[in-house]
């Protein structure tokens, strides 16, 4: 999902202006100015998956079945299969993102298992 912010400016007009951190804004316009320049954005989507495999559907997949896993550190970017886990579907995920047209250049499993 792509998404703009606007703040909303109480002064005697009274409208919605974009936020400070609306870069697309000021993108889009000089892309529809018909610049030579091509667009290139550095999107980071992340989602959690969830074990289905449990009475609770809302405990991350490969988390110990009661508590919490131990600190981030062995888990950021996931190496090693100890703990990485789900690749299997952020592969699948991967791969029907290249077959939607969906431009994308790598995934990593980061900061969490699941």
């Amino acid at each position: 999902m792509l998404c703009d912010t606007y703040s909303w400016e109480d002064t005697t007009y009274q409208k919605l202006v974009p936020g400070n951190t609306n870069f697309r804004k000021h993108a889009l316009e000089i892309f529809e100015a018909g610049s030579a320049e091509k667009s290139w954005y550095g999107i980071e989507q992340e989602y959690t998956l969830l074990n289905q495999n449990s009475r609770f559907t809302t405990h991350p997949f490969g988390w110990p079945s009661a508590g919490y896993p131990g600190n981030q550190g062995p888990y950021y970017c996931s190496v090693g299969g100890n703990v990485a886990f789900g690749r299997a579907v952020a592969d699948a995920h991967y791969k029907c993102c290249l077959y939607a047209g969906i431009n994308i250049s790598g995934t990593n499993a980061e900061v969490m298992p699941g």
